[in-house]
């Protein structure tokens, strides 16, 4: 057992309770632990009052990552801050919501993806790259956590081992969440180009810019705790870190939300494939021309159509009666 004594910088707030700090800065902390709870009660009320049908992968995982995920983590840090609660008790919750916020943050944005990207090579290749990461920053993480704060508590080596695979994994799940944020953007304004009219829809431009800026900010956040991680705020980092993921799931919903307001009374082909994958209706309905009258959420069956986009072809199944007849 190590018997060189830990810098207290280097301990603070990693192993333990908080060291130092006055009471502005644990004032800030459970702001950002506080603010952390309302947006996932926020969005408990919102998600399920929004979708038509309570199933999915984007739903679930919208949820899940919120409740089991944001809320256990921010949880977690507030027991080990704040109170004389045992270590294994508090370190347990933070570890278990740590791991669903963060992957449960990338499922998210991969079943989004999914409404815009058809290339299942690219898609499974995405899917491996979040499994992979599981094991290569999750578990290596945790054990470095557990170690630090309860099996060898206080100990040099595990602290500064964590120190740097707290680095690490924060720089590799950022990597991650922002490749997946890319992705999307890009095949969405694929798709927008493809099937918009701006004649007829001028506002699909305006859609465009606010579904890339929305996307920026969401990298932006992970860049600002990224620096405060570099930085050595631990503390400060570690707490804004579930407020900032539950703000990325707000502004997800958002994401959908824009979407959904281009699908209402469209009929060109990101509509038409965004409409046969979700479930979800908005409140109101724009009046457009009198064959439109259908909603797209009421239908029983998808609709059909075939989409060519720049040498890969988004594949639908087709009911015509006219095809029907020819066989």
């Amino acid at each position: 057992m190590s018997t060189v004594p830990v810098p207290q910088d280097l301990l603070d707030g990693i192993s333990g309770a908080l060291a130092r700090g006055g009471d502005m800065r644990q004032m800030i902390l459970l702001a950002f632990i506080g603010l952390s709870f309302y947006n996932v009660a926020e969005l408990v009320i919102l998600v399920p009052g929004t979708f038509r049908r309570w199933r999915g992968l984007y739903f679930w995982s919208l949820l899940i990552s919120g409740c089991l995920g944001v809320v256990p983590y921010s949880l977690g840090f507030l027991l080990k801050f704040f109170t004389r609660a045992d270590s294994v008790l508090s370190v347990t919750i933070l570890s278990i919501g740590w791991w669903t916020m963060v992957t449960g943050q990338s499922v998210v944005l991969y079943s989004r993806l999914h409404l815009v990207l058809r290339d299942e090579r690219i898609l499974r290749r995405v899917f491996r790259l979040i499994v992979t990461n599981v094991f290569l920053l999750h578990v290596p993480t945790t054990i470095l956590t557990f170690g630090a704060n309860i099996a060898h508590s206080g100990e040099v080596a595990w602290v500064r081992g964590y120190n740097v695979m707290e680095k690490i994994q924060l720089t590799g799940f950022t990597i991650q969440e922002s490749i997946l944020s890319t992705l999307y953007v890009i095949e969405t304004v694929k798709l927008l180009r493809l099937g918009a009219d701006v004649s007829v829809r001028p506002d699909t431009r305006s859609i465009m810019y606010q579904l890339i800026g929305i996307n920026c900010a969401i990298m932006g956040m992970d860049l600002l705790l990224l620096s405060l991680e570099y930085s050595d705020f631990y503390a400060v980092q570690i707490t804004l870190k579930g407020f900032i993921y539950s703000l990325k799931l707000k502004l997800e919903f958002a994401v959908l939300g824009r979407l959904v307001d281009l699908i209402q009374g469209s009929r060109h082909p990101i509509s038409i494939a965004i409409a046969d994958t979700l479930p979800l209706c908005s409140m109101s309905r724009p009046p457009e021309t009198p064959d439109q009258s259908e909603d797209p959420c009421e239908e029983a069956e998808p609709k059909d159509f075939l989409a060519e986009e720049r040498g890969r072809i988004v594949q639908r199944r087709m009911f015509s009666e006219s095809e029907r007849t020819n066989v």
